[in-house]
């Protein structure tokens, strides 16, 4: 039996301050403590602070986090509804505080040293 699936495409959210000077990665984002949202589905979005240590791990499995374990900020939103799913996250860059889901601690800043975060 094969499932479908429907998606919607638009224009997506722009984090980056200057969308002309960025280094991302491609990696797996992780679905676990992600919840559904009124739709059904586990949505993780564009500018969550991520971790895991896919930097340093071939297996390049992104987690959210937002601590002095950050290792990125996820530059488009990811459907994990049905499990671990692709995306990119940027490791170098200026990122628009404004359009982040939620406020970077300062750990995070810390640990995410070639990333600006710029207002």
């Amino acid at each position: 039996m094969s499932k479908f699936v429907k998606t919607q495409y638009g224009t997506p959210k722009q984090i980056l301050k200057f969308p002309d000077h960025y280094v991302a990665l491609a990696v797996t984002v992780d679905n676990t403590g992600i919840v559904a949202g009124a739709d059904g589905k586990k949505i993780v979005p564009a500018g969550t602070i991520v971790g895991g240590g896919f930097l340093s791990d071939d297996t390049k499995k992104a987690t959210v986090v937002n601590d002095a374990t950050s290792e990125g900020v996820l530059l488009n939103d990811v459907d994990v509804s049905h499990g671990p799913a692709p995306g990119a996250v940027v490791i170098h860059g200026f990122i628009s505080t404004s359009k982040l889901p939620a406020a970077p601690a300062a750990t995070a800043i810390t640990a995410l040293k070639q990333i600006t975060f710029v207002k």
